[in-house]
């Protein structure tokens, strides 16, 4: 994932110890934030995360800091990390306010009623799921970056899917599917480089090695969804298509042109340019786009006749920083031609600090090294020491509640374990990949999975059976490790030998 703050302090980050804090007292603020999320949910269910999650997390927060000092911990050290760990995210909250501009431009210049409009004639419901896995894999291949590809094709994606009547989870799990596989693969992802950095290996022979658990698991991936596209019902689908065309043709000035700035946006991220200039550009090209393409639309965002300077400036700001909506003549188009601009980021931002105030609090009691020490205690076997790895990644996941940490933390770890088995730093890295970058879009309150859910407006909730790549790398690297299928040896064990 090339988008959220990639400072290269995270390789260097230290983690918190404290000896005096055991299993048990660590454990305590995670299974009291486990039980309090699952009963607000009970309780709220789908509204759960208009708020009320938030506050669960700070409470979360204030028993991990009462589990603090009970065991000698300060309040200036818990603040401190909790300082740090909000400030980790700053580039991820610049580019979720940038998104949500982005989403706005793109709406109301015919950017993304475009994308629907040629991909309505291009896909159909039987191909549409596993048409979606390739097209972002190749985008998240190109920018090394998944946040980028849910924040235009994504969005796109969506909206088509939405219009062939395909169930929005659906269409999310394909997307990440897509999305996480070129994340993982691709040398410009900072995950990709990141996790050879943790545990000692080289980048390139990690992203060969890791090919072995992730071109399979894709694989199965895809048959899947090939096999649920071939049992969607699209009975009625061609005249509701129709329909929906006509309506967009009619609302839109659609043309190729308007391509240029998708186009102009994956090339920039393609050539390192920093995603939130890119973002920015695309937003303001976007914006560019809509008074020369569409001059009536953005009049009417202010309820003018015509499109003067005044009126096409505040209907493009307008479009940036708050709800925007297209009025078309067919119904099922109303809800789609919607943005929320800067303002409906605020509620994902919301999330992400009240998770990094839990997870920050976690490390700065030791919690987070403790359980890690815990479940590395438990690695006997070899296939013990992978199912502690995954183990520790998707526990960093749920309670750090950020993907870097889930990587960092088992990769300082568990680095000296595979060494002294006689493993070479690739089969950590994978392992760090398969259970660490990818299985954070499945946690609501992990700063991925508030991003993907925010930015797709499709709840975790929704996508999570139909995120299949993201669920199934872990197994298969399990399953890799059980059955002993190219686990790589230290060269000098090797020679031993």
């Amino acid at each position: 994932m090339a988008e959220q703050n990639t400072d290269e302090h995270r390789e260097n980050e230290r983690i918190v110890e404290n000896r005096e804090l055991n299993i048990f007292e660590a454990l305590i603020p995670v299974v009291a934030l486990v039980g309090m999320l699952a009963y607000n949910v009970y309780v709220f269910g789908d509204d759960a995360l208009s708020g009320s999650n938030q506050f669960i997390l700070l409470i979360g927060g204030a028993v991990a800091a009462i589990v603090g000092f009970l065991n000698k911990v300060s309040y200036k050290q818990m603040v401190a990390e909790v300082a740090e760990n909000v400030k980790s995210t700053t580039g991820s909250l610049l580019i979720l306010l940038m998104v949500g501009a982005l989403a706005g431009t793109w709406l109301i210049s015919g950017i993304i009623p475009a994308m629907i409009y040629y991909g309505l004639q291009i896909l159909n419901p039987t191909i549409f799921l596993a048409a979606c896995v390739i097209i972002c894999s190749i985008i998240s291949v190109a920018t090394g970056s998944s946040w980028t590809t849910s924040a235009t094709v994504g969005i796109a994606l969506i909206g088509i899917g939405e219009a062939l009547g395909i169930s929005l989870g659906m269409t999310a799990g394909a997307v990440l599917s897509g999305a996480y596989f070129g994340d993982k693969l691709s040398p410009l992802s900072d995950t990709t480089n990141l996790a050879p950095a943790m545990a000692g290996g080289e980048l390139f022979s990690h992203i060969k090695y890791m090919t072995l658990t992730t071109v399979p698991t894709i694989l199965v991936t895809l048959l899947i969804f090939v096999i649920i596209g071939f049992n969607i019902d699209t009975s009625g689908q061609e005249p509701d298509i129709a329909a929906i065309l006509n309506s967009i043709d009619s609302t839109f000035n659609i043309n190729g042109w308007l391509f240029i700035v998708p186009i102009v946006v994956i090339l920039l991220i393609v050539k390192k340019t920093p995603p939130l200039a890119a973002l920015l550009i695309g937003t303001l090209l976007g914006g560019l786009f809509a008074l020369i393409f569409q001059p009536n639309i953005v009049a009417g965002l202010t309820n003018s006749s015509e499109l003067t300077f005044e009126s096409g400036y505040k209907g493009i700001m307008n479009a940036i920083t708050v709800n925007t909506s297209i009025p078309t003549d067919n119904e099922a188009l109303n809800d789609l031609f919607s943005a929320k601009g800067m303002a409906g980021m605020m509620g994902t931002i919301w999330l992400i600090i009240c998770a990094m105030v839990f997870g920050g609090i976690m490390d700065g009691i030791g919690a987070l090294a403790r359980i890690s020490s815990a479940l590395l205690s438990l690695a006997k076997s070899m296939f013990g020491l992978f199912a502690s790895t995954v183990a520790s990644c998707l526990a960093l996941n749920i309670t750090a509640s950020d993907q870097y940490l889930a990587i960092v933390v088992p990769g300082k770890m568990f680095s000296k374990a595979y060494a002294d088995k006689g493993l070479a730093p690739e089969n950590l890295s994978r392992t760090l990949e398969d259970s660490g970058t990818v299985t954070s879009v499945l946690v609501p309150w992990n700063t991925c999975g508030a991003y993907h859910s925010g930015v797709l407006g499709v709840g975790v909730a929704e996508y999570f059976a139909f995120a299949i790549f993201n669920w199934l790398s872990p197994i298969m690297t399990l399953i890799f490790a059980a059955f002993n299928i190219k686990i790589k040896q230290l060269a000098s064990k090797v020679n031993q030998g």
